[in-house]
């Protein structure tokens, strides 16, 4: 490990430092220096950490200075972190393999000639391969630039796939008393079977929640009295007994506050201090679930997927089996609440339960998992497998099934706050990149895996063709025209930001004038930027209306396109396609 024995298991999170609106500056250096003095080793800094883009490097600089000042330069252990740019105030990664790099060469500029203990991937970005990320990493360490690499903001099986492609020697999440994801989704543990070290940032809650959350846990407060300690010590100190691996990483805006900290690594906590403290948090570490070796006492089933994979089907079907179905749609509440329900479900004598909403996270469904080993009744996974394309197949259909057209993005964001299934393409895709595969590993007698297979739409017997209005600009389509059925129902769509109803009056009467068939013509008028409606092509709103109005299957259609997005959307809706 890169962390020697005599370092304190405490570090000092010192993004605030460079963040804040009301920084100053001469305090931050006091206080990385009372830090070093208190006996803090570790450092905790970012590129990013800054106001904006203008000032990158600004926390580095910061902590390099400070360290230098105070003669701690030599013992102290720097971690900083990489793969993130600013935007303005947004924090947006890039994961780029050339940006891991040119950043990392940057953070080394910055520090001054301080050697980089830790260099840690910020965040994985979704419009980059993790695994284009990972193996950057691990050329850091390959060509000397640092000693070490890790990862942050990521979960457990991020972390598998990352330990595949680099020497990964710490892992930095969110841990706090109030936030145990990174317990019940697997990342501590794997971390404590491997001996890497798991920086805790936030673990006191984040500046939002730290000030007056722990004041007033009446448990915390009330063994911080007796240790003559503040709850925030308390804290820090126990978090550090979750495992040996586990590193709190709290920010100090001020000196006193950095030297508390180091405080909390002295402390000391009696066993029943820890059996007070779980109790009062409720949640210190998810259990061990021991799977029931069959279903004869009943089984809880969990249907498993994004929203739109067909979870509401596979649950009415064992509804219809006898089983119990629990849906947050339908009880509201929060999932973990939902959870809650099935226990007393199940102690009233339930012996038969089925749960079909998208619990994306292994943390998210520990608390089930565990719900049903109190019982000792076994938990089952059905994982629908539905690729993104055909889940925004089922949700179009699902909305023109409820409202008989495409609602708009403004009708999207009222009706989700009632009927959480009929959600925007943003939502849906932030599903996906949330979403972690479940794994028997989780404590699941068994997961069955279900791909997808399009079952026949009942009475669509009609063929239709879609084309794309940029298609009619080029040569070649009249011939492919000639070559339909002339009953076919034909739509010319097109995106046209800030379009009116008539834009496309005169393709849609040109096209008209060659065919026998009737003619439509529909766009999307709505702005560019992330699609907060369905009508956008390649997204397939526009045609699965208009094949909803007319009884036409698009498994029996073809669309004439002139670009990959096009032809993305002719293989979403399983339309042969002719590319001009």
């Amino acid at each position: 490990t890169w962390l020697d024995p005599s370092d304190l298991r405490i570090g000092l999170g010192c993004m605030r430092l460079s963040t804040d609106e009301d920084r100053d500056e001469m305090r931050a250096l006091e206080t990385i220096a009372a830090a070093a003095e208190a006996g803090i080793t570790i450092f905790d800094t970012a590129r990013a950490y800054a106001h904006d883009e203008t000032e990158l490097g600004h926390n580095e600089r910061l902590v390099a200075r400070a360290l230098r000042g105070s003669g701690a330069h030599q013992g102290a252990r720097i971690v900083t972190k990489g793969g993130m740019t600013r935007v303005g105030c947004d924090w947006v990664p890039d994961g780029r393999a050339k940006t891991i790099r040119s950043d990392c060469e940057a953070s080394l500029l910055a520090l001054g000639g301080l050697e980089i203990d830790l260099y840690l991937v910020h965040a994985p970005d979704p419009r980059t391969p993790w695994r284009t990320t990972a193996r950057a990493l691990g050329r850091l360490v390959d060509e000397g630039l640092v000693r070490h690499v890790g990862v942050a903001n990521v979960n457990r099986a991020q972390l598998d796939e990352a330990l595949e492609l680099a020497p990964i020697a710490g892992v930095q999440v969110a841990l706090s008393p109030g936030d145990d994801r990174a317990l019940r989704g697997g990342v501590v543990e794997r971390c404590t079977e491997l001996e890497i070290a798991l920086l805790a940032h936030s673990p006191l809650g984040g500046q939002r929640r730290a000030a007056g959350g722990l004041a007033r846990n009446g448990a915390l407060a009330e063994i911080a009295a007796a240790r003559r300690a503040t709850p925030a010590e308390i804290a820090l100190a126990w978090l550090l007994t979750l495992s040996p691996v586990v590193v709190p990483i709290p920010g100090a805006r001020r000196p006193d506050t950095a030297r508390s900290a180091a405080r909390a690594a002295s402390l000391r906590l009696e066993d029943s201090d820890r059996a007070i403290l779980g109790g009062a948090f409720g949640r210190s570490r998810p259990a061990r679930v021991e799977r029931p070796r069959s279903t004869e006492q009943g089984e809880v089933l969990l249907v498993m997927g994004i929203p739109g994979a067909g979870k509401n089907r596979v649950a009415e079907e064992h509804v219809a089996q006898g089983y119990l179905r629990l849906n947050r749609d339908e009880r509201g509440g929060s999932l973990r609440a939902l959870a809650g329900e099935l226990d007393a479900e199940l102690a009233g004598g339930a012996r038969r339960v089925v749960l079909d909403n998208t619990y994306l996270t292994r943390a998210a469904r520990s608390y089930v998992i565990e719900a049903a080993a109190r019982h000792r009744i076994s938990t089952r996974c059905i994982w629908l497998d539905t690729p993104l394309a055909q889940a925004q197949v089922n949700i179009v259909e699902r909305m023109l099934e409820r409202f008989g057209s495409l609602p708009t993005p403004e009708e999207l964001r009222e009706t989700a706050r009632s009927e959480p299934g009929l959600l925007a393409p943003t939502s849906q895709m932030r599903a996906l990149r949330e979403l972690e595969p479940p794994s028997a590993d989780e404590g699941f007698a068994s997961v069955q895996h279900v791909p997808f297979v399009r079952l026949p739409r009942a009475g669509r017997t009609r063929t239709g063709v879609f084309v794309a209005a940029t298609a009619l600009e080029q040569s070649g389509w009249q011939r492919e025209l000639e070559r339909r059925d002339g009953s076919a129902r034909y739509l010319v769509f097109d995106w046209i930001p800030e379009g009116v109803a008539n834009d496309l009056a005169d393709v849609a009467s040109r096209l008209s004038s060659l065919v026998s068939g009737h003619v439509e013509a529909a766009h999307c008028s709505h702005g560019a930027g992330p699609p907060r409606c369905w009508c956008r092509p390649p997204l397939p709103g526009l045609p699965l209306a208009f094949a909803h109005a007319h009884g036409v299957d698009p498994a029996r259609s073809l669309l004439i396109e002139t670009s990959l997005a096009h032809r993305t959307l002719a293989t979403t809706l399983d339309a042969r396609y002719v590319a001009l």
